[in-house]
């Protein structure tokens, strides 16, 4: 096959189906996971008319702890390499830490903590060897500013996924493998229906401030090619990462 493949977690809907459209759009075949099977293969046939590529989806659940390890010998069963990750899927669990039982916390850092990792750390080695490899990690602009009441591991997740990021594309300097961590702000996405605060949300931040997802997906893959350790999309935000960033206490 000579093709590369890209994989892209939270496929289904937002900026990991911006995502896998652009990565198509460059010549990618497409391997799409997420929870919904049916969003998954409207999106997979709209890749293969437009765009000529072979898609695969993979319905995975990455709360469950095997599922970076099936996702991935699923691949491995077809004949195919990981050339690109973009580890996109995420949620936010609204309210307190102490409002939600800790199961429910513990399946939010699966799947924001510790699948992205894993995932990372089994297609790695792939990609230095063939000294090749794209790793996108979706962050957010709540990562790099201070934390604020509710929702209270999102950003502490998405800080998480900043640092792991710059480390990563450290420790591959010269490889050929780049990783970046994208951090969007206001985005809009369905993320913000799946945790019920869209219409909360919507009143924080003039309309100027949003972006859309193909927007945001853009400015990571650009990133991606450049190397860049980190990308925050939109000239407010980039604005709004200064100012924290320079006002964090030393």
């Amino acid at each position: 096959m000579d093709r590369k493949l890209a994989l892209v977690t939270g496929a289904s809907a937002g900026i990991g189906a911006a995502f896998a459209r652009i990565y198509a759009s460059h010549g990618y075949d497409i391997a799409l996971t997420a929870r919904r099977t049916d969003r998954l293969e409207k999106l997979a046939e709209e890749i293969r008319l437009r765009h000529g590529v072979e898609t695969l989806t993979i319905a995975a659940d990455l709360a469950e702890p095997e599922s970076p390890g099936a996702i991935l010998d699923h691949l491995t069963a077809h004949g195919r390499v990981v050339d690109a990750l973009v580890n996109n899927a995420g949620y936010g669990v609204p309210g307190g830490f102490l409002e939600s039982p800790w199961t429910t916390h513990a399946a939010f850092l699966q799947v924001m903590l510790t699948a992205p990792s894993e995932l990372a750390h089994r297609v790695l080695p792939g990609m230095a060897a063939r000294k090749f490899g794209r790793i996108v990690n979706v962050a957010s602009l709540a990562g790099l500013i201070p934390g604020s009441p509710g929702a209270t591991l999102y950003g502490a997740t998405k800080s998480y996924m900043v640092k792991f990021s710059q480390s990563l594309h450290l420790e591959n300097q010269g490889t050929g493998v780049h990783v970046s961590a994208l951090a969007p702000g206001f985005t809009y996405s369905e993320f913000h229906d799946v945790n019920d605060t869209r219409e909360q949300i919507s009143r924080s931040a003039p309309e100027w401030m949003w972006l859309g997802a193909d927007e945001v997906a853009a400015a990571g893959y650009e990133a991606a090619e450049a190397n860049r350790p980190i990308c925050v999309p939109g000239a407010p935000n980039k604005a709004i990462a200064a100012a924290a960033t320079s006002s964090a206490p030393s």
